[in-house]
């Protein structure tokens, strides 16, 4: 037997344990788990009509509309015929197989951090575990000249993170770490929250991609679809400052706690995956967003104030805001604004009324908001659009109310800010999503 026999032999068999491999049972079920904790559904499955997988989902950017692709083991439109090589280049880096760059909108800044073991199983289940669907991409709603492709590998080169260099970045380095370490590579890796939850810079980049050396990661970002994606630090009135682990654990799983509700994406992040992991992995994420220092240090931790809710209490109302949410709102969040437990969430404390922007009030008073139905909660509790009822003025009337009232520190707003919201905003539908049109 020759020596090149011997080695395309061993080659072949190699390339044959590979795929062997790919098909365990086992492994497409870890897959599974990855693709569910990576939220791989939320994007690349079409709200309406979508096969799962199949791509077709309208992602908003400052560019334009950015379509999600199909990742079936469909061999002609999908990625059935993808060698592991590629898909996995593709994931850490951002480079298609036939030498372009994705747009961002695809968290490869993040997926760079899965590990070998991880983006392995991930493939399995996409090759094995995932029904084929022939369904062709659609094209970007992007116009020329900001179509043109090879700006993106620029833009990868300086703020996307090196593959190589991320390897061992979640060690376990002994004295009880290996909680932290596991929370950190599944909020900085697989969930890529940073993508919505960091600022970003004039270039679109996320300001930090680790907590390493600042306090700029998770500090909260800008505006995803009309909704702000609030700060997961430990902020003491917008932030987690005085959320507990447990309370972190049960928003994760069923999307509602006895103060806060989901609302806009994350909805979809509770629907599609949080609530599908492992009770070990929501606590060590809860573990790792409990060890960020805050970003922000002015303000202090609120204080409850019975002042509006004694006024309200005994029908006595001084602003058109206090005299609509008597009438509209206190039937269900109380005068005192506490809410009725995971049915009707607090006004009073909650951290998205503690925010400088009151945008996501805005939203969810034009909009409505629903929580998502899910194994632990499975009434998807919704409240009804004032579009159509509220003109711009009482909307900022309520929500500057609401943002100010019972002791909450937050921002109020006026009727610009309100008509500028009322252009994009949609109704929610009853299965917790936002609506949307291309």
């Amino acid at each position: 037997m020759s020596r090149h026999y011997r080695v395309a032999v061993s080659a072949s068999l190699l390339l044959f344990a590979i795929q062997a491999r790919a098909a365990d049972p086992q492994q497409i079920a870890r897959g599974e788990y990855i693709a569910r904790a990576g939220d791989c559904a939320a994007c690349h499955t079409a709200r309406i009509n979508g096969k799962p997988f199949a791509g077709g989902y309208p992602l908003g950017t400052p560019l334009g509309i950015v379509y999600s692709t199909n990742i079936t083991p469909d061999k002609e439109t999908g990625i059935g015929d993808w060698r592991y090589e590629d898909f996995a280049t593709l994931m850490r880096t951002g480079k298609t197989r036939e030498g372009h760059t994705v747009y961002p909108a695809m968290p490869y800044p993040s997926y760079a951090r899965i590990t070998d073991d991880d983006m392995r199983a991930l493939y399995a289940f996409l090759m094995n575990g995932v029904t084929p669907v022939k369904q062709q991409n659609r094209e970007n709603g992007i116009p020329w000249p900001l179509s043109i492709r090879w700006p993106l590998k620029v833009w990868s080169a300086i703020f996307a993170p090196d593959p190589s260099h991320v390897a061992d970045a979640f060690r376990d380095e002994g004295d009880g770490a290996a909680q932290l370490a596991r929370g950190a590579y599944l909020v900085q890796g697989l969930g890529h929250c940073g993508s919505c939850h960091t600022p970003r810079g004039p270039a679109l980049q996320e300001k930090a991609l680790t907590d390493v050396g600042n306090t700029v990661y998770l500090s909260g970002g800008g505006s995803i679809d009309g909704w702000i994606a609030p700060s997961l630090r430990n902020e003491a009135a917008d932030g987690l400052g005085s959320t507990s682990p447990e309370d972190i654990v049960m928003f994760l799983r069923s999307g509602r706690t006895t103060r806060v509700a989901s609302f806009g994406a994350m909805n979809d992040v509770v629907a599609h995956s949080t609530q599908y992991m492992t009770d070990a992995d929501l606590r060590s994420i809860a573990a790792y967003l409990k060890s960020l220092p805050p970003h922000k240090t002015g303000a202090g931790p609120f204080a409850y104030s019975a002042t509006v809710a004694t006024a309200l209490y005994n029908g006595r109302v001084s602003t058109s805001g206090a005299q609509i949410y008597l009438d509209r709102c206190a039937g269900c969040h109380r005068s005192d604004g506490k809410g009725n437990d995971k049915a009707f969430p607090a006004l009073a404390g909650n951290p998205v009324l503690q925010t400088a922007d009151p945008t996501s009030a805005i939203h969810i008073v034009l909009s409505g908001a629903s929580m998502p139905a899910t194994r632990t909660a499975p009434s998807a509790m919704t409240m009804g659009s004032y579009e159509s009822v509220l003109n711009d003025q009482q909307v900022a009337d309520v929500v500057s109310f609401v943002q100010t009232g019972w002791g909450n520190q937050g921002a109020t707003a006026t009727a610009g800010q309100v008509a500028k919201v009322r252009k994009s905003s949609r109704p929610v539908d009853p299965q917790g999503w936002t609506a949307k049109t291309p």
